[in-house]
């Protein structure tokens, strides 16, 4: 066994170990305690310098060496004398079953005093099965090497409860999803809804979601210029409702007001009666300019010389595209990913597609609830970057919108979030307490931890310092799917596919004989 520490004190949440000479204990690292009838797996949270020398004698032998006094001068049994402590924390309990089985638990107990630990090994997590219609995570961390253990959940459990994903930028957040995305692509469980601002998921241009063995049946991509085998992205103005605004773009209460006429006048019409400036009733004229200008800069939509209804983006439009939504809705409900890009438009016109296609499918699915039939469906995720466009406290004020009544009703319905996100703290703490699991990547910002660590699914409050010190493709998965959190290094999107994707054969060159 090699031994790396040895338990010196502490106490339940704070178990402080001698690193051995020789040896390097790393922030996040997963150490082994032997037991009678298991063993207990502990991970390291901090990290602090230790002496059997008063301060002020090493203080004087600093300076007797770095003033030249004393170069050859050294403590007496250095390694005996001068040593590294290590705080940790247990976080699961294995117990050893008969038949190679093992049972998880929550640790109760304080490891035996003075008991030597070792790195962990593979062996040591065989309990981390692969579940039924599993969603791929990444593989174990200890500190920073890494195992070969896949980390798996079950896809549908961890979909329909809600994925947060926090990070500042350049730790890897779209990478993660890329990952999730493509191990649940064409399972057959789960129907995703991806509003694309970057236009990075499909592989326009790049390795990407295009590129996996089921993409021809389980893809369907949606772009204002879409490339050969993809769909052109027009919504048909009849398919906007006035709620679907709600809590994206700001009215006020005449402008709401007129809004509610306007739709109860003209109905699928509503909106190009408007950008038409056709004049109703009680609405002035200065507040239906300013709504033609509001649709113009959200929607590009506007009225030609001919009076003809245009979009500056091609979008939106009143002749084209009436079945854009229900077809969209469709493919999700057939277990479908469906990519939207979304980059060459404005945040609040991508939020309002996004708003009509979860409000269509939400209310589809609680109308199957209703009927009895809704565990026939698919759970669908919607996944959403800068959650606190349509999260935050100020979207969510008044009526809020259908991301939030998704994210607080969606589990009784099959219906998820995963919700990408820089700034943890800008959602309500209601909100984050609804979403069960966090993978959590590197964050520097002390607010941001501290937003994290308050609403995670296991007790992170020794973890301050491992999530500032994560680097990029590490993370901290927390949920309630698992007994502990678990570290984990997510792989490189372009690596982790070389290892699914079929090696295509190379053609022997038939030999020339030259006669």
């Amino acid at each position: 066994m090699d031994i790396v520490g040895q338990i010196v004190a502490g106490r339940t949440a704070k178990i402080l170990v001698r690193e051995k000479s020789g040896e390097k204990i790393e922030l996040g690292d997963l150490l082994i305690s032997e037991e009678a009838e298991g063993y207990l797996i502990l991970q390291v949270s901090d990290l602090s310098y230790a002496s059997q020398i008063s301060q002020s004698s090493r203080e004087l032998l600093a300076g007797l060496n770095l003033e030249g006094f004393g170069a050859e001068l050294d403590f007496l049994e250095p390694e005996l004398r001068n040593y590294i402590i290590a705080e940790s924390k247990a976080i699961a309990y294995i117990l050893k079953k008969e038949k190679g089985k093992f049972e998880v638990r929550m640790p109760k107990t304080l490891p035996k005093f003075f008991n030597s630990l070792r790195q962990v090994r593979k062996e040591d997590l065989a309990f981390l099965e692969k579940p039924d219609n599993p969603v791929y995570l990444g593989e174990v961390r200890s500190g920073s090497k890494i195992l070969d253990v896949g980390v798996y959940l079950n896809c549908e459990d961890v979909f329909t409860h809600h994925i947060l994903v926090p990070a500042t930028t350049g730790r890897g957040k779209s990478n993660l999803v890329k990952v999730l995305l493509w191990s649940v692509l064409g399972q057959g469980r789960i129907g995703t809804l991806v509003l694309d601002p970057h236009d990075e998921y499909y592989g326009r241009h790049d390795k990407g979601l295009k590129d996996h063995p089921n993409a021809k049946d389980s893809l369907k991509y949606y772009s204002p210029l879409a490339p050969p085998g993809a769909n052109t992205l027009v919504i048909n103005l009849s398919s906007i409702r006035p709620g679907h605004f709600s809590g994206i773009v700001s009215f006020t209460s005449a402008q709401r007001d007129a809004i509610q006429l306007y739709y109860n006048q003209f109905h699928d019409e509503w909106i190009s009666q408007i950008a038409r400036g056709t004049a109703l009733g009680n609405v002035m004229a200065s507040t239906l300019g300013v709504l033609q200008r509001k649709f113009d800069n959200i929607l590009g939509v506007y009225v030609d010389e001919d009076r003809n209804i245009q979009c500056r983006t091609r979008v939106f439009s009143d002749t084209q595209g009436q079945s854009s939504v229900d077809d969209i809705t469709r493919a999700l409900e057939d277990s479908k990913t469906v990519i939207i890009d979304t980059s060459k438009l404005l945040g609040e016109a991508e939020l309002l597609i996004g708003s009509i296609i979860a409000g269509r499918i939400f209310n589809r699915y609680r109308n199957y609830k209703s009927q009895g039939n809704l565990n026939d469906k698919p759970v669908i995720s919607i996944v959403i970057e800068e959650a606190p466009r349509v999260l935050g406290k100020e979207a969510l004020e008044g009526g809020g919108n259908i991301y939030g009544t998704i994210a607080k009703e969606g589990r009784k319905f099959r219906t998820g979030l995963l919700a990408i996100t820089q700034l943890t703290s800008l959602i309500p703490r209601t909100v984050l307490a609804n979403i069960n699991t966090k993978i959590i990547l590197g964050n520097e910002m002390a607010l941001e931890r501290a937003a994290i660590i308050s609403s995670a699914s296991q007790d992170l409050s020794s973890d301050d310092r491992a999530i500032a010190s994560l680097d990029k493709g590490e993370a901290i998965v927390t949920t309630n799917f698992t007994k502990f959190a678990v570290p984990i290094q997510v792989p490189l999107f372009e690596d982790y596919i070389k290892k699914i994707i079929p090696k295509k054969e190379t053609k022997k060159e038939k030999p020339v004989f030259v006669g």
